[in-house]
């Protein structure tokens, strides 16, 4: 039997604490809870259970959820009716629907945040490449208490931990044809007056090349880095001096500086080699079976969401290796490998890879693997990595999940393995959902599965050994894109709560920690 099936069972430990790090005073929350200390030992216990689930208002109706402590409101993107809806959940088995947050730009909410009574929405226009908002509420009232310009496509708004500021991370994304391709930019919001700086990456054109070797992409028609980059997500340290930015399609991540308001690097992420024993993927959905296998392609990491964390005074940041191509009506890179030239003397039995049993139906990219430039693909690359990955705060890779969420989902779950198969040939499970909650002295990681409609559970207290704990999952539930855990402390039942909000199915389920 596998160690993760032995893991399945609840596990009850009792655990010595570590003292808190003092926090900045400019943007650090000065916070002593943050770790348990060794005078008090903590009985750890994570054994996450079905709660509660609640439909809100059909498809695209539920994506991103945030929390009040406070009034115990859940707030969630309603993409359906373009509206925050808003619920109160005092009583996690009966939520009741109290109202709804409509931003007075018009536009989309693509994303909420809460901090000290105040909601944040990241709001698109809709022209999509033009400059988007911020917009902040009361969370008792619902009244709206400022508003902020930012960049095109706000995706993602986070609060610093002391709740002064509020980043977005602005997309930035071309038109359908390609004819309008703004450049993607991270926003600082001042909340208390709305005082805005956004920061592009025009410094970075210059580095295109060196970064490239690097396994960093800038391939968009006619663009330079600044305009290339899409900024997808973002996560910020506990003492609130530095964020990491996730640039998707361009395989990297961003640092800024959140004390001189700079972007200080972008840190390539490079690619995952699939032939490796422990790297091994199913890269057909037309073999007639479900199964994993060494094939010579390599994955582009692309993470979607992030999430930081600190382990002996040293950053960590878990990344969602979930993979995404443009394919748009004025430049797609997406096409078949069956459809693509093989090089013959790297690939002397092209023939029989290509057959859809075997590589044909993968998904590739046109813009990465002809290395010499003459026309045929010495190399073959397969979005995302069908992975979680642990990085250190400089981006050295310090531990990548290989092949597990393929194999757990295969061994406990096989009829929700790759979405039932049907996306082996693209990006497997697609993992898009990360996120922290500290219970006790352990740092337990969710990991949502947007194919699979799972969400997977580990202890990664220790960055280089994480530990898998269990699989959730709720029948009716599609497409996990929220993934929100909530504290015992900040809990309505004092107990560890886990919030999944479904995009697809418009559906939230509550777990709770047993």
């Amino acid at each position: 039997m596998k160690n993760y099936l032995k893991l399945m069972f609840p596990v009850f430990l009792v655990l010595t604490c570590f003292s808190c790090d003092k926090i900045d005073d400019f943007l650090g929350d000065g916070s002593d809870d943050d770790q348990p200390t060794d005078d008090h030992p903590v009985e750890t216990f994570v054994d996450f259970n079905f709660a509660n689930t609640f439909d809100v208002d059909g498809e695209d109706s539920a994506e991103i959820s945030a929390y009040d402590p406070a009034t115990h409101r859940l707030f969630v993107t309603n993409g359906a009716l373009d509206e925050v809806t808003v619920f109160d959940i005092s009583d996690i088995h009966s939520p009741t629907r109290i109202g709804a947050v409509n931003c007075p730009n018009p536009g989309s909410p693509n994303s909420v945040a809460v901090k000290n009574g105040i909601l944040a929405v990241a709001l698109s226009a809709p022209n999509a490449q033009e400059n988007g908002f911020v917009e902040f509420f009361d969370t008792a009232t619902l009244d709206e208490i400022g508003s902020a310009q930012v960049g095109a496509l706000p995706d993602m708004v986070a609060f610093t931990p002391n709740g002064k500021y509020v980043l977005s991370a602005n997309e930035g994304e071309p038109n359908d044809d390609y004819s309008i391709d703004p450049p993607g930019s991270v926003s600082i919001v001042e909340v208390a007056t709305q005082q805005t700086t956004t920061l592009d990456f025009t410094a970075f054109n210059g580095q295109e090349t060196a970064l490239e070797a690097e396994g960093f992409r800038v391939f968009g028609p006619n663009a330079d880095l600044a305009t290339d980059v899409e900024p997808e997500f973002l996560t910020i340290s506990n003492d609130g001096k530095t964020a990491w930015v996730a640039l998707q399609e361009n395989n990297g991540l961003a640092v800024v500086n959140l004390k001189t308001l700079q972007i200080e690097s972008i840190l390539p992420l490079g690619f995952k080699d699939f032939s490796i024993p422990g790297n091994e993927i199913d890269p057909s959905n037309e073999d007639g079976k479900k199964e994993l296998r060494s094939v010579p392609v390599f994955g582009i990491y692309q993470p979607d969401a992030l999430a930081y964390y600190s382990v002996d005074g040293i950053d960590y940041i878990v990344s969602a290796n979930e993979g995404d191509a443009r394919d748009y009506d004025g430049f797609s890179e997406e096409e078949r490998m069956a459809d693509l030239v093989f090089d013959e003397t790297v690939f002397p039995d092209a023939a029989i890879l290509q057959l859809d049993e075997n590589l044909g139906r993968l998904q590739s990219t046109t813009t990465l693997g002809d290395i010499d430039g003459d026309g045929d693909f010495d190399e073959l690359y397969n979005y995302g990595a069908r992975s979680f990955s642990i990085w250190s705060g400089q981006g050295q890779l310090v531990y990548d999940s290989g092949n597990d969420i393929a194999e757990i989902t295969l061994d406990l779950t096989p009829e929700a393995f790759n979405g039932d198969d049907n996306r082996s040939d693209d990006k497997g499970a697609e993992p898009e959902a990360v996120s922290i909650l500290q219970i006790g002295a352990r740092q337990i990681l969710f990991v949502g599965l947007e194919r699979n409609n799972q969400i997977l559970v580990y202890d990664i207290s220790n960055p280089s050994f994480p530990e898998f704990i269990q699989i959730l999952a709720t029948p009716g539930d599609v497409g996990p894109e929220g993934v929100l855990p909530i504290s015992a402390e900040d809990s309505p039942t004092g107990k560890d709560l886990l919030v999944i909000s479904n995009e697809v199915s418009g559906t939230v389920t509550i777990y709770e920690n047993d």
